[in-house]
């Protein structure tokens, strides 16, 4: 883990922040963050291919009420920084859908076991109405840190385990690999084009 991958991690918990937490800003959306990430990765082309493929596949699931899509930042974060390894994008980009899937899932246990903590804050800013600066910052630094530590959990094992497949992987699971990653702007354009056909009607 260089210090690069070290910083992206942490930049990426931060810019997590802004799909639900706060600013929502658009930052977190893929075809912006992976751009910014291959600015540290040092291969601008490869985070420009991730952005687009990333806003196509998960551009038909918005975090609208209590519905929680895979995350671009996750996934643009995880196929950049394994394929600073050598492991060919088409293969870290499949690395990078499953670890913001996953993430999804730990998002969601995450805001069960957070109940508590709410109402806990709830009935201190009662009592002491100032303190709500100071619960704003203190849950969005918990959540950021959670995000960095999941994040890092991520890559770190993400990086042995991609060179550990990729080395193991015959030709033609290679050749599939290529086909899937190349279908994927394909997939988010066949998922939009319904969306299209309504707004006409």
């Amino acid at each position: 883990m260089t210090p690069a991958l070290f910083i992206l991690c942490l930049l990426a918990a931060f810019l997590e922040l802004d799909t639900t937490y706060a600013f929502q800003l658009t930052f977190s959306r893929g075809i912006i963050v992976a751009p910014l990430f291959s600015l540290l990765t040092g291969d601008v082309m490869a985070g420009i291919q991730v952005g687009v493929f990333t806003e196509l596949l998960f551009a038909d699931v918005n975090p609208l009420g209590g519905i929680l899509p895979p995350s671009a930042v996750v996934c643009s974060l995880v196929a950049l920084a394994l394929h600073t390894t050598g492991v060919p994008l088409y293969i870290t980009f499949i690395f990078g859908v499953i670890a913001s899937l996953l993430f999804a899932i730990a998002e969601k246990y995450r805001r069960r076991l957070r109940f508590r903590w709410l109402i806990y804050w709830e009935q201190r800013m009662i009592q002491k109405p100032a303190s709500v600066n100071r619960a704003v910052l203190v849950s969005l630094f918990s959540s950021m840190s959670i995000n960095f530590l999941i994040l890092f959990l991520f890559v770190w094992s993400g990086m042995y385990l991609a060179i550990f497949l990729s080395s193991l992987l015959p030709e033609q699971a290679q050749i599939a690999c290529k086909f899937a990653y190349m279908a994927v702007p394909w997939i988010g354009l066949a998922a939009l084009i319904p969306g299209f056909r309504l707004k006409t009607r």
